[in-house]
């Protein structure tokens, strides 16, 4: 058996929010919108490089308040990426935790938690456990 990837749907409660801090601040892009009538809830997908998500103002789709763990590359270039943004809502850091981490945690302007991670030093045969 084979998975696919793994997409998350997260709550939104304002379009224009959700721009600003998924484009603005982290820097995605909309892959792109759906809507089943002009006046209903817009579900979105937002690409920051191969990480696919989903935003959505449906009631049903997800709760707000989740936690999305997202590996990548390099903490500290992320993390000096989001710090030049100046964006006024975030001003994230880097944290090492004792189970052989770094990671920089951002929240969403719903509640979603969003914590990029990468191996300390010395870690990078356990990233994926």
């Amino acid at each position: 058996m084979e998975y696919g990837p793994v997409i998350p749907v997260l709550r939104m409660f304002d379009i224009g929010k959700a721009r600003e801090f998924y484009v603005g601040f982290l820097g995605g892009t909309v892959d792109w919108e759906h809507r089943f009538e002009p006046e209903l809830p817009l579900y979105m997908q937002i690409s920051l490089g191969r990480l696919k998500l989903h935003l959505s103002e449906h009631h049903g789709d997800a709760s707000p308040g989740a936690s999305v763990r997202i590996g990548v590359s390099d903490v500290v270039t992320l993390h000096a990426g989001l710090r030049a943004r100046n964006y006024g809502f975030a001003r994230p850091g880097i944290e090492t935790k004792p189970w052989g981490f770094d990671e920089v945690t951002v929240a969403d302007p719903f509640g979603n938690r969003l914590i990029f991670f990468a191996p300390t030093e010395g870690q990078a045969a356990h990233a994926a456990d």
